[in-house]
């Protein structure tokens, strides 16, 4: 059972009922009418006419709630009787006292301003983090870059700059991982020397050790992993078209 609120729809006042029940009560003027009808007039009293007719009171079943209510609440009902009352045809219906309006559950005006300012400066302190990490890996990325094909210099017998076309990606926060397409076949050394020779490149370009750096380096019939841990060949990896960052004939 929950105990619901409606409004008259004779002479405006409060009404209070069981939800269960299908009609209600007004306790001021004994009008009976379906409770559904004085919850949606408690949400929408305007344009409705009170006639403010007089009703006797009904012997048997009762249609309204008799728990004790706030006294200010009983006051303020029976002050919208005595108004309704004197109301002429053209008079509007004031607004409804017992509906709680935006303005009633507005945030203190402190906490708002609190709220914002927290929020500006979080936002502050990421920006503040991420964009010289931003602005890092990309002048190491354009200082690799522009210098990447001294890594196909290796000691071998292969010639890069025979090769149809060479495609490099380099991505990672400290540029730390590149991956390579060759239209030749290579072998496990040629890898290896391509390995250390960007290590070096990109150790130079940061000015502190390397660190840990991966390549992956596809060929028409290999796919060739390196780390410092050595070379692995064939690796089970997802055959891509790289983003081309850097290509040269």
């Amino acid at each position: 059972m929950a105990t619901k609120q409606g409004m008259c729809r004779n002479c405006g006042s409060l009404v209070m009922f069981d939800d269960r029940d299908e009609l209600c009560e007004c306790v001021f003027c004994n009008c009976v009418f379906p409770s559904a009808e004085a919850a949606e007039l408690l949400a929408n009293p305007d344009g409705h006419e009170f006639k403010n007719e007089k009703f006797e009171k009904q012997e048997g079943t009762k249609h309204y709630y008799s728990n004790p209510v706030m006294p200010d609440v009983v006051e303020k009902a029976v002050q919208r009787d005595k108004v309704s009352k004197t109301q002429t045809d053209s008079a509007k219906l004031k607004p409804n006292e017992f509906e709680i309006s935006p303005n009633d559950v507005k945030a203190p005006k402190k906490l708002v301003i609190g709220m914002i300012a927290g929020l500006v400066a979080v936002v502050a302190i990421i920006m503040a983090i991420a964009l010289p990490l931003y602005f890092s890996r990309k002048s190491l990325k354009e200082a690799i870059t522009a210098d990447f094909d001294t890594i196909y210099a290796t000691s071998s017998n292969v010639s890069y700059s025979d090769f149809e076309f060479k495609q490099a990606n380099i991505y990672g926060l400290s540029c730390q991982f590149v991956k390579l397409g060759l239209s030749e076949d290579i072998e496990e050394a040629d890898a290896q020397a391509l390995y250390f020779n960007y290590a070096k490149l990109r150790a130079d370009k940061r000015g502190e050790d390397s660190g840990k750096v991966e390549m992956y380096i596809y060929t028409p019939d290999k796919i060739f992993f390196v780390n410092e841990d050595g070379v692995t060949t064939d690796v089970q990896t997802p055959v891509e078209i790289l983003p081309v960052t850097e290509t040269t004939k």
